[in-house]
């Protein structure tokens, strides 16, 4: 029997995780960017071309966007890949996916999409200069799974960009858990009718590993010169880990 794993505050088996954050972003999806927005400001905007930056894709590269959802971040690496690049957009949940293929065909990019579940990616070996995954791993059921996987798709010299939120510096804690458990419940069941899904998100912000702690991961999983960046005060962290 499988150990139980963290949905939030409560304790699960892994498949009682991986049915439950199907649920939230089932139920989430056709929100989700406007929810983003007002939940952030604005703000996972400038952090996702943050991400993209720090990653300095090139023309020509070849880049996995795991846990992709509307495909934000998936848009800005077919930018700066090219015609001559490869940008693949994935997701576990065929909500997410879906709006995410419409938005980007909307904007007049027409990219790979696949269905398919991080821990346990169908690409060889050694496939992608890139592989990214932006606020979708503290949802993953196993993440050391999906870290190695991350690393197995790499080719030598690949990165790896983990762009999650994190442990927010202390002096503004106090103020982000009023706005995490009371602001942000009402604004979930006010715009996307659905409280409980964001009172989850909240809660599992919380249990996700803080900076050092997924350093940690990232090199047990066989990354390299792993490195992350706090932004807004460690509100969210982007993780960078290579291939050597």
């Amino acid at each position: 029997m499988s150990d139980p794993v963290d949905f939030g505050y409560e304790r699960v088996s892994p498949d009682e995780k991986t049915r439950r954050v199907r649920g939230v972003f089932d139920s989430v999806a056709s929100r989700y960017d406007l929810m983003n927005d007002l939940m952030s400001g604005g703000l996972h905007r400038l952090w996702k071309r943050y991400a993209v930056g720090v990653a300095a894709v090139r023309e020509g590269a070849r880049v996995l966007d795991l846990a992709g959802g509307t495909g934000d971040l998936a848009r800005l690496f077919a930018k700066a890949a090219g015609a001559s690049g490869r940008v693949v957009l994935t997701d576990i949940n065929h909500a997410m996916l879906a709006e995410g293929r419409d938005k980007l065909l909307d904007a007049g990019v027409a990219l790979p999409v696949v269905q398919c579940n991080a821990e346990k990616l169908p690409f060889p070996d050694r496939s992608f200069d890139v592989v990214s995954i932006a606020f979708g791993l503290r949802n993953v059921t196993r993440k050391d799974a999906a870290l190695a996987e991350m690393r197995r798709v790499l080719v030598p010299g690949g990165a790896a960009m983990v762009l999650e939120f994190s442990k927010v510096a202390a002096p503004l804690a106090p103020a982000y858990d009023w706005y995490s458990f009371s602001v942000l419940p009402r604004l979930g069941a006010l715009v996307a009718g659905d409280e409980a899904s964001y009172r989850y998100l909240a809660e599992s912000i919380r249990m996700h590993p803080d900076q050092e702690s997924l350093k940690t991961m990232m090199e047990q999983a066989g990354f390299d010169a792993v490195e992350y960046h706090n932004l807004t005060a460690g509100v969210v962290a982007l993780h960078v880990g290579r291939a050597y």
